[in-house]
C-alpha cells in the first residue's frame, strides 16, 4: 500500500441488473403485473385454482309467512 490513488472511475455508473423474471407457477409464462408477481400465479391460473365463490343474493329468497300475532300487516 503506498501514497498512490485508487483507479476508480466515479463517472461510470454500475449496470443496472436486469430484473430476474418471475414465472406462473402453474403454466410457466412470464408475470407482469405486481399482484401476479406477488402471489406467482397469472389472472387465469389464479382464477382456475381459485373461483370466485357464489353471490350471496343469489341464495336469498322470499318466504311466504303471516305477520306476527298483534302486529299490523305493513304494506311496503
Amino acid at each position: 500500500m503506498g501514497d498512490e490513488p485508487l483507479a476508480i472511475d466515479l463517472d461510470a455508473a454500475p449496470e443496472p441488473a436486469a430484473p430476474r423474471p418471475v414465472r406462473c407457477g402453474l403454466c410457466g409464462r412470464p408475470l407482469t403485473g405486481a399482484a401476479s408477481r406477488r402471489t406467482g400465479l397469472g389472472p387465469s391460473c389464479d382464477a382456475k385454482l381459485h373461483p370466485p365463490g357464489p353471490e350471496i343474493r343469489t341464495r336469498r329468497h322470499e318466504v311466504a309467512q303471516d305477520p306476527l300475532p298483534g302486529i299490523e300487516a305493513l304494506d311496503v
